[in-house]
Formats: structure tokens, C-alpha cells, sequence
């Protein structure tokens, strides 16, 4: 369940003034999703800017050759930058965003964000800052599509999906959305990790073998 003051949740918003705090309070709304939900997609003009309380969101783009790319995740505590973009340019998203696990978010209406906006500026330095670091992260998504190589994504990516277990749930197609190239490329690099004796594979699952040499991998660009 939600807390009654919310704006403790967030790193950004804790900090504001106690009148500015109050202010979202009252204009504020709460909702809650189920996994999968489409929190938001492609010519939906957005009406209220939006932070996560709870759950995670995965944002992505398709090309139109169908190929899919994870642009980046909105966690618990996080605003959601491409809702912020949108909103100030006035323009519909070109990505989708899906609820990875139930999710529930706090929504500011665009009114009442153009007005705290214009009347507050610590807030407004909160929706900046917190608009300017997830644009950098962005940057780093496109500069390693472009230029990274893709074994060494690959090798980090797996560690980041295994974490503390030993085995990975996903497909071939689900990590080539994740670093942004074609399915068949993840499983040639893939089986390759496999004839290294890094990792094993049967059907929609990966067992990592070797962490200390995926690691030494991922950390060799």
C-alpha cells in the first residue's frame, strides 16, 4: 500500500519545500497495474507527468523493420523522462512503455505540472535535473549500440540478468531487444560463450558457468 505522503519515496521530491510537497499531495493521483499493463505507447499524447512508486517499467522503441531496442527502465522511485520530454514538447511518445511487474504510479496532471512549474522553483530544478540525468543515460544506450562491442554488452548484460543465481530465463530475441541488435547475432556470440565454456544453454534458459571470466569480459572495453 501506498504511503500517505508519497513525495518521501523519491529522492527529488523528499528534498522540496513542505508547501511544494503539499501542493502534489493534492494534485496528485495514484494508480495501480497489473505486469503487463501498457502504461504507455506509440501517438499517445501524455496528460500527466509520472513517477513510479512501485514496480518497474521497461521502455522501448521498435524500428520498422520490427526490431525492438530497450531504451532504458523506470525503477521504484524514479520519474519517467520520456513522459517529461513529451509533455514539455507537447508531442505523442515514439516508445512504449510496459509494466515489467505490478506497478503503482503517481500521476501529476499536465495543468497542475504547468503550474508548479512556473510558480515553484524547486521543483522546477527537481524536474530538470532528474530530465537531464536520465538523457544521459540514454546517450550511453545509443553510444553503445553504436560503437560498443557487442560480446562485451553481452557478457555484462548476462551478469546483470543472473545476478546472484546461476541461470538466466530468456530467449535469444529477448536479450538482442535488450542491446538493441538482431537475434541472430546474440546467438552466434552465445554459443560462442558456450564453446568457451562460459555459459550453458537449453531452451528459453542460460546456465553462466564462469562469472569471474564474464566479468573479466565485460570489464576488458
Amino acid at each position: 500500500m501506498i504511503a500517505d505522503d508519497w513525495t518521501e519515496r523519491f529522492q527529488g521530491t523528499k528534498v522540496l519545500p513542505r508547501a511544494v510537497r503539499d501542493r502534489l499531495l493534492k494534485v496528485a493521483q495514484v494508480r495501480s497495474y497489473q505486469k503487463g499493463y501498457p502504461v504507455f505507447g506509440p501517438n499517445n499524447v501524455p496528460d500527466s507527468l509520472l513517477f513510479l512508486y512501485d514496480g518497474t517499467i521497461r521502455v522501448s522503441q521498435s524500428s520498422d523493420n520490427g526490431r525492438d531496442i530497450v531504451l532504458y527502465r523506470v525503477d521504484a522511485g524514479e520519474s519517467c523522462v520520456l513522459t517529461t520530454a513529451c509533455m514539455l514538447a507537447e508531442e505523442a511518445y515514439n516508445a512504449e512503455g510496459v509494466a515489467e511487474t505490478d506497478i503503482t504510479v503517481v500521476t501529476l496532471p499536465k495543468l497542475a505540472f504547468d503550474s508548479l512549474v512556473a510558480d515553484e522553483p524547486a521543483f522546477r530544478d527537481f524536474v530538470f535535473a532528474a530530465y537531464s540525468r536520465r538523457l544521459i543515460d540514454l546517450l550511453r544506450v545509443v553510444d553503445d549500440v553504436a560503437f560498443g562491442r557487442i560480446d562485451v554488452r553481452l557478457a555484462e548484460r548476462l551478469l546483470n540478468l543472473v545476478g546472484g543465481d546461476k541461470e538466466i530465463s530468456a530467449t535469444h530475441q529477448q536479450i538482442a531487444s535488450e542491446l538493441g541488435t538482431a537475434r541472430e547475432v546474440i546467438s552466434r556470440v552465445l554459443n560462442d560463450f558456450q564453446k568457451r565454456g562460459l555459459i550453458a544453454q537449453s531452451r528459453g534458459r542460460i546456465a553462466v558457468l564462469d562469472k569471474p571470466a564474464l566479468r573479466a569480459l565485460a570489464e576488458s572495453d
